[in-house]
């Protein structure tokens, strides 16, 4: 590295350390002698936190065949109770009226990113993040049996996976495209309408289920598409191996407030994993921030982490803590 490398290299760190003094001194100055009231609720919250359920009942979006039922699957096992919801919402009602003791949903897809629905469901229920798997997605087009390529006219599919598989479907103007609430569904579409003129883009499984053939495997753009999953619960678990922690907050509209937050997890030596924006209702121009960071929220400190964050961020919300699964499970 050259003399002017290193220069340049020791100059951002001590401006990067000026910074730092510069925050933990506001943040010092800013510390209110009682607890902030967002933290007098996390903490609240977290001390009814529960053991996991032997034999759960637990939800997901969509019939036999989703890739959301492999995922609760894959987590739970055989030995739970699965069972399909119409939609999103439907699986937090389930967790809130006591009809479920969990919700798979999906939360990030590596090819379109955030599920915002999701996001926006989780600010307005009140509910807990315990763990989290990821599935690979792998969309083939499925037609009555004797279906030929030239029949097709329709094809139906969630939206997520009509546009994923983007690059195929461009390939056949001519075809209409009808987005249902999930991929399995489209396939029972199909099975139950008897047309040989549709088709349904789903997974291996689900077409076996309704008795489908595959015409065209493998048809979505991306060959390592993997989707994201988190496990919902309406009560605080704090399960062994957890390294995560997921919150949310608000941030002042001015210049720097972000950044000021951002800088805490350095500070305080946290890995930041993820960061994802979402609109506040009914306050134009203002977002809420998704932040995921490696942690233990019974770790010596922690409690200094959330608490500063309050100092420097509006509407604190701790979703939960859970071991990281990024281990993909591949279903055709």
């Amino acid at each position: 590295m050259s003399t002017e490398s290193n220069t340049a290299a020791e100059n951002i760190r001590t401006l990067n350390d000026e910074i730092t003094g510069l925050l933990e001194k506001k943040i010092r100055l800013m510390r209110p002698e009682a607890d902030p009231e967002a933290f007098v609720r996390y903490s609240k919250s977290f001390k009814g936190v529960r053991s996991p359920i032997s034999h759960p009942r637990v939800v997901y979006q969509g019939v036999s065949g989703a890739f959301s039922e492999m995922a609760s699957l894959d987590f739970f096992g055989r030995d739970a109770a699965i069972t399909g919801l119409p939609n999103f919402e439907e699986n937090f009602l389930a967790l809130k009226e006591g009809r479920a003791d969990y919700a798979v949903l999906p939360i990030e897809n590596s090819t379109t990113g955030a599920i915002r629905q999701v996001y926006d469901l989780l600010t307005q229920y009140e509910c807990y993040i315990v763990g989290e798997t990821s599935v690979r997605v792998v969309h083939n087009l499925a037609v009555l049996p004797g279906t030929r390529l030239e029949d097709i006219h329709t094809v139906y599919s969630h939206e997520q996976a009509l546009f994923q598989s983007e690059p195929f479907l461009s390939g056949h103007p001519d075809w209409s495209r009808i987005a249902k609430a999930d991929t399995a569904g489209s396939a029972k579409i199909v099975a139950e309408g008897g047309d040989p003129h549709i088709a349904a883009i789903c997974s291996v499984r689900a077409a076996e289920l309704y008795g489908l053939e595959i015409l065209v495997p493998a048809v979505n753009r991306s060959t390592s598409n993997t989707t994201r999953f988190v496990v919902i619960s309406p009560v605080p678990e704090l399960r062994e191996g957890r390294d995560k922690i997921c919150i949310s907050l608000t941030t002042a509209h001015e210049s720097g407030s972000l950044q000021e937050v951002l800088t805490i997890f350095s500070v305080h030596g946290l890995n930041l994993v993820r960061l994802e924006s979402r609109p506040v209702p009914d306050r134009n121009w203002e977002y809420m921030f998704f932040i995921e960071f490696t942690g233990d929220l019974t770790a010596p400190g922690m409690r200094d982490v959330l608490r500063d964050l309050t100092v420097l961020a509006g509407d604190l919300r701790v979703f939960g803590n859970f071991r990281e699964n990024l281990d993909t499970q591949v279903f055709s």
